[in-house]
């Protein structure tokens, strides 16, 4: 078990946005957050206290979270001070990096030194089987993107929360290290073996009530070249009865890739519901969640209204305004 309330590290990172494990916890789990751990030069607030280890210590915090998700996962040399002090100060260390606490030597002698724990949420602590293609009783909804970090995981979190709030069976099923974070359980699925993926996602959304809702974590984007492995994965192994199209406006390009163009929610809905057809021929598209943190509130609602006008699906921003519409679309499935 990693030990609450954490002190989020947000490092060095070079926008908000690679900051995300950080901004994930902090919106959805605020209890477990005291306050923020920053180095010279970082471009990410999460408008929480900044701490000094020995000031959060005080306030109660027992676990240092690394909060930033750059890309490749590695443990920044210049991290390295921070987290070896945080162990003599008493904290544990837990990451959802692909670099690993336990791979460092150095991290693991002090911990060794100190009496602390070192979690690494991105480890499978499950033998995966190879996916079957099984159909599974229960229902379940996935979040596909036009791109990477656009909302995916908001989304889910909110259609979870908000199904629930209207008496739907439903349960969130993280696929992800913050997920993982927030609420304790789920498949870290960039780290499992190729062959297993789907089959990992099967294991995590098994046989269930009729009435009942897997609310699964989307990864990726079919049409991010460095990720798309972990979006088939999702559609197949999950065998969706619908899909929720997730989309970020202001993108100029797709993350890390800036050759690349974001693909039109057109693209992305005959996209990903062919595939999904593969495996569950009656899945249905049923709504679209737009990401609008960098909107006015009226230019989202104009944007929103544009795009459901244009699809003919429930367009919102389930966290900003509420997910009740796109809830009233799986009620009606």
């Amino acid at each position: 078990m990693i030990k609450t309330p954490y002190l989020l590290f947000l490092g060095d990172a070079p926008d908000p946005l690679a900051a995300k494990v950080a901004q994930g916890i902090k919106d959805w789990r605020p209890e477990n957050c005291v306050g923020q751990l920053r180095l010279d030069g970082c471009k990410a607030d999460m408008g929480l206290a900044d701490m000094t280890l020995a000031e959060a210590y005080e306030a109660g915090a027992r676990t240092l979270v690394i909060g930033v998700a750059n890309r490749g996962g590695v443990i920044s040399p210049l991290w390295k001070d921070v987290l070896l002090s945080a162990m003599d100060h008493g904290f544990d260390l837990a990451s959802g990096l692909h670099n690993l606490l336990s791979e460092e030597d150095d991290l693991v002698a002090k911990a060794a030194e100190t009496g602390r724990e070192l979690h690494d949420v991105r480890v499978p602590t499950v033998d995966y089987p190879i996916a079957n293609g099984v159909k599974r009783t229960g229902k379940r909804v996935l979040a596909v993107g036009t791109d990477c970090s656009v909302g995916k995981m908001y989304t889910a979190l909110a259609l979870d929360r908000d199904m629930r709030a209207a008496g739907m069976k439903s349960t969130f099923r993280a696929t992800g290290q913050t997920g993982i974070l927030i609420t304790g359980d789920g498949v870290p699925l960039d780290a499992v073996i190729a062959d297993f993926m789907a089959g990992s996602i099967e294991w995590l959304t098994p046989d269930n009530d009729d009435d009942h809702w897997d609310v699964v974590e989307g990864q990726g984007s079919l049409f991010h070249v460095s990720f798309s492995g972990v979006t088939m994965a999702l559609i197949h192994g999950s065998q969706p009865d619908a899909l929720i199209l997730c989309h970020e406006p202001t993108r100029e390009h797709m993350r890390g890739l800036p050759g690349y163009k974001l693909p039109s929610l057109e693209a992305v809905r005959d996209t990903a519901l062919t595939m999904a057809k593969v495996a569950n021929p009656d899945c249905q598209v049923v709504g679209v969640s737009v990401n609008t943190q960098h909107l006015s509130d009226e230019d989202a609602k104009a944007y929103c209204a544009e795009v459901e006008a244009r699809l003919g699906l429930p367009t919102i921003d389930p966290y900003r305004h509420g997910a009740e519409r796109l809830v009233a679309a799986l009620q009606a499935l």
